[in-house]
């Protein structure tokens, strides 16, 4: 059958493409390229925004050329004709185009339906055009009616949403880059917090990836979480070469990989990093997602631009918003302009009843950075921050009774962290006037670009791990300025464990293991900030290390034994003190446990509950308790060191 314009997205997705309509676009010059596809794009009125860039250019060049979905060619198409501008084509395959734009300007009366009488129902928000008007050249297709069996088979028909077509213009000038856009492939073995000495059974994904300067390609860190094997496949190749991890970065989301296979290399060229996007500008997302084998291309503009949550990484980093859907397998992809320079890396999305296609986009700034800091230390050392709380201070009243004159704007210092370097010079109520020479206001924002503003923490961000820092505080009425020396976050309760395995110690049966955001939502799922016990969401959110190595150490889950009758129950209370001196990390209570020459071990647990074992008896059934289990070791090996 022939091509009809007017076709679902599902049916568009089934059409294959003929080697010899391949070669024939391969033929075009990218001159002609960018012309032609603004005239095939103005004809053809139902496109995915998602679908394979080439594939969909295809679609349209053969709907124009008068070619069947099949590749079967019909009734050739006149060889020149003038455009709808009166300017003539400058190529056989143009004139065909042109030809077919013009004849499909207006509509075969014998094949459009007859009227019903009753006129459609005008959508919310985009007002219906008369009816002797022409429809316009974008419009979205129509979508399927109900009952429609036409591609149910996997998915349901009335779930297709309906977009806008691609912005070919842009599609074009990013086409010469997508060769350097590859797919990753990674199996992951994650940690098992459950049964902490051995490791989950593992799984495979796929997400992506692209190649910069130095041999080398960007992913998203959660891509290769938990990694045992990663590989990296280029577009139109079928082999899959093995990859290296150079570095991850869990709290900007970035990892850098490299191969060393020679072949790999060869006929890529390099992304082009481009400069952060100012609002509405155009962007173009390319990857791998889910859905199909092949690249995808999907557009959009840039819709915020602001400090984002970081989700994988816990953190508050600068991030782009755009309104281009971002699939599960499109993180790590690159975010191209207008011009084919790479302004980021898709990596998060929105996901609500009430929202769709909002996409979330790692910025150049970031990703220089994560480089950047990688090229200095050889290693990844992380975002600093200032180990602060700090308060706003918009009332006015507020700011007379801190001493602030009318002149002067800053935020409030609530607490400082024991850690932090900033504890030897920040105190709590001091004033922060200024970050390195520029002025906070008081509802901690600094001037970003013409006509914005952003949180103060960009500028601290924007410095690596060791370097100093200007800061101009006001304290008792008094200005002061320090130079600060920053460093990366200690939180009592960590974000990540970054790839290492969860310690544990095993004694009588009381497996005794540290708090950890994974073991947080290892234990009580995806929603463990809701379903979590109070008292550890409370230390989550709001308590503060006092010493660097110290540690919230829980009884993760008693395995029942004769020795630990009574006490089956204690799952997840926070060990506080053991014979009466508190547990300052795990491994400081491993050694006091086995160190132990007292009669009793006796445990002050939270909630005001003891736990009261014979020392002899508990160390004796321990060996058991492993046996019966298959543990290898009462604790994990670094604990042994």
């Amino acid at each position: 059958m022939d091509f009809v314009p007017k076709k679902s997205v599902l049916e568009v997705d089934e059409i294959r493409v003929d080697k010899e309509t391949l070669d024939m676009v391969a033929s075009l010059s990218m001159a002609e390229l960018p012309g032609v596809v603004r005239q095939a794009d103005t004809a053809l009125l139902s496109v995915r925004k998602d679908v394979d860039a080439t594939a969909t250019l295809l679609l349209h060049l053969l709907s124009h050329m008068n070619f069947a979905p099949s590749g079967r060619k019909t009734t050739p198409m006149p060889a020149a004709a003038a455009s709808p501008d009166g300017h003539h084509p400058s190529s056989p395959l143009a004139a065909a185009v042109s030809a077919s734009a013009s004849a499909s300007d207006s509509p075969d009366p014998a094949s459009s339906p007859a009227p019903r009488g009753r006129g459609r129902k005008a959508r919310r928000g985009r007002p219906e055009p008369p009816s002797d008007a022409a429809p316009a050249p974008h419009a979205p297709p129509s979508p399927p009616r109900r009952g429609s069996k036409k591609g149910a088979a996997n998915t349901k028909a009335a779930e297709v949403p309906v977009v806008e077509p691609l912005r070919w213009e842009q599609v074009a000038k990013v086409m010469p880059s997508m060769d350097a856009v590859v797919k990753v492939f990674c199996v992951h073995t994650e940690p098992n917090f459950s049964l902490p000495w051995q490791r989950k059974r593992q799984y495979s994904s796929s997400s992506s990836g692209f190649i910069i300067g130095g041999r080398r390609v960007l992913t998203n860190a959660h891509s290769v979480e938990h990694y045992t094997q990663v590989k990296l496949k280029k577009r139109g190749s079928d082999t899959k070469y093995l990859a290296t991890v150079l570095a991850i970065g869990t709290e900007c989301d970035i990892a850098l990989l490299t191969v060393e296979d020679d072949e790999f290399w060869k006929g890529v060229s390099p992304v082009e990093f481009g400069p952060l996007p100012a609002l509405q500008d155009a962007v173009t997302v390319v990857g791998y997602p889910i859905g199909g084998d092949t690249i995808s291309v999907t557009s959009g503009v840039v819709s915020r631009i602001e400090i984002l949550s970081y989700v994988h990484g816990s953190t508050e980093l600068l991030g782009l918003q755009i309104d281009a859907a971002i699939n599960s397998g499109n993180s790590g992809g690159p975010a191209f302009n207008d011009k084919g320079k790479c302004v980021g890396i898709a990596f998060q999305s929105l996901k609500h009843e009430d929202v769709e296609n909002i996409g979330y986009v790692i910025p150049t700034p970031v990703i220089n950075h994560f480089i950047q800091d990688y090229e200095k230390s050889g290693e990844y050392t992380g975002f600093p921050i200032l180990g602060i709380e700090w308060q706003k201070m918009e009332n006015p009243d507020l700011r007379k009774a801190m001493g602030m004159k009318s002149d002067q704007k800053g935020v409030r210092v609530r607490r400082v962290e024991p850690t932090a370097p900033e504890s030897g010079c920040l105190q709590p109520s001091d004033i922060i006037l200024s970050f390195d020479s520029v002025d906070i206001a008081n509802d901690g924002t600094v001037p970003f670009r013409h006509g914005e503003r952003i949180g103060f923490s960009y500028l601290v961000s924007q410095k690596y791990t060791g370097e100093k820092a200007h800061v101009k505080i006001l304290r008792n009425s008094k200005v002061l300025e320090f130079n600060i020396k920053l460093a990366i976050h200690k939180r009592l309760i960590p974000a990540h464990i970054k790839g290492k395995p969860p310690s544990y110690y095993i004694v009588a049966g009381f497996v005794f293991m540290v708090v950890s955001v994974p073991y947080l939502r290892s234990e009580y799922g995806k929603d463990y900030e809701y379903d979590a016990p109070v008292k550890l969401l409370d230390k989550l959110l709001h308590a503060m290390a006092q010493s660097p190595d110290e540690q919230l150490v829980v009884v993760s889950q008693v395995l029942v034994a004769d020795i630990n009758i009574g006490y089956e129950e204690i799952v997840n209370i926070q060990v506080l003190a053991f014979n009466g001196e508190p547990v300052k990390n795990l491994k400081h209570l491993a050694t006091m446990v086995e160190d132990c020459k007292e009669e009793f071990l006796k445990f002050d647990m939270d909630y005001d509950q003891l736990v009261v074992l014979e020392t002899k008896t508990a160390k004796a059934a321990t060996h058991d308790i492993l046996t019966t289990h298959c543990i290898p070791s009462a604790m994990s090996e670094d604990l042994k060191t």
